[in-house]
């Protein structure tokens, strides 16, 4: 089994489903394999045609089944230095690297080797596979999948993320808040500065309080966080704006993101800044330029996974990886959406975090070899 997951997991790889390209001839090589098992495949295409998520059933179509979850898209590999072709899997010394073989198309691969087994197995409890477009840019497939299983009137009972934890159970983790906020000021030249409404300064301006706000969260750690750090965390990815050193800035931006501990904390940062903008730096902008303006882009606000006392996902996983402890990580997945269906959610797959988004990412031989053997527990499972 191992043998036909790493020859799967080369032709995923080769896909170069970077987020802003499509994933349509990855989805489409997913369907042909759940299709030949027998599975009944439907894709769910987004707004421009170009992506698209695939769900797939195993077993009935009713309530209560399990699924099994992984994005499809990947990180660029721009300005990384890879050893070889990060689109070409290459196997050495137990490890196999490709852009994506961690993150997360290990898993994938395992669960499309192990459907034939699956579709021999499932009984009443039906067998779900969900794939996603745009996880790495703000989960915006999963968001999408959860309106379509809405519309489906389809309600599973289990999802397991198979997002890379080491095969450790993973039941906590934080949320992922992605923004960018855009300033729009008035040009001139920088001999007059009162003359015009430099967005740079106001940009750098927005920017100091967010640092003031990350060092506050500190301290607002709930008591007894399991997270590592324990509060909700600040991060400023990228700022741009202007051109050269003489001209007034018209125009800048900055690309942010928190992750909450707890959804309050976000109420918290997103408050101090809309009352800052509205009262102080809007007024002395458009005291000069009337058609100044701030504007807040929402890229992504996924909730985090709660961890819960009763989880029918941890027992299951605890009972087929013999794993009694479930832990919490700081990194965002898209558990929490499945979650907010009523789902009891965990999350484990092959391969390290650490390995992720890095140039000659790797997952090795022996991880993917676990995974094959919790999923063929699971089968196993599905046939009592």
């Amino acid at each position: 089994m191992l043998d036909k997951t790493t020859s799967i997991l080369a032709d995923l790889i080769a896909f170069q489903t970077v987020s802003a390209d499509s994933n349509l001839e990855m989805i489409d090589y997913i369907a042909g394999h759940l299709d030949a098992c027998g599975a009944s495949v439907q894709q769910f295409r987004d707004p421009s045609g170009r992506k698209a998520n695939l769900f797939a059933t195993l077993g009935p179509q009713c309530d209560g089944g399990i699924v099994l979850s992984g994005h499809t898209d990947v990180v660029p590999v721009s300005d990384q230095q890879w050893a070889t072709d990060p689109f070409k899997m290459v196997a050495r010394d137990g490890r196999l690297y490709g852009r994506g073989c961690c993150d997360m198309k290990g898993f994938i691969a395992a669960t499309l080797a192990m459907a034939p087994t699956f579709a021999q197995a499932v009984r009443d409890r039906p067998l779900h596979f969900a794939f996603t477009y745009d996880e790495e840019v703000g989960c915006i497939g999963a968001g999408h999948l959860a309106r379509s299983l809405g519309e489906m009137g389809l309600r599973p009972g289990v999802a397991i993320i198979g997002e890379p934890t080491g095969m450790r159970i993973i039941e906590g983790h934080k949320g992922c808040y992605e923004y960018t906020t855009r300033f729009q000021g008035l040009e001139g030249h920088g001999s007059a500065p009162d003359q015009g409404v430099n967005a740079v300064e106001y940009a750098a301006r927005y920017v100091a309080l967010l640092l003031e706000l990350k060092d506050q969260l500190r301290a607002m750690a709930p008591p007894g966080s399991r997270f590592d750090p324990p509060w909700t965390t600040v991060n400023v990815g990228a700022m741009s704006g202007g051109t050269v050193h003489n001209v007034i800035a018209p125009m800048a931006q900055v690309r942010w993101e928190m992750r909450p501990v707890q959804r309050s904390d976000a109420d918290f940062v997103k408050g101090r800044l809309h009352r800052y903008c509205r009262d102080e730096l809007l007024p002395r902008m458009q005291a000069v330029f009337p058609d100044a303006a701030i504007e807040t882009e929402v890229v992504g606000e996924v909730d985090g996974l709660v961890p819960t006392l009763e989880n029918e996902a941890r027992a299951i996983l605890a009972e087929l990886t013999g794993r009694n402890a479930a832990d919490v990580v700081p990194f965002g997945t898209e558990a929490g959406i499945f979650q907010s269906l009523g789902m009891d959610v965990v999350i484990c797959g092959p391969g390290s975090i650490e390995q992720a988004h890095k140039a000659d990412e790797y997952v090795s031989a022996a991880q993917l070899g676990q995974c094959l053997a919790m999923l063929g527990k699971l089968a196993a499972k599905l046939g009592q």
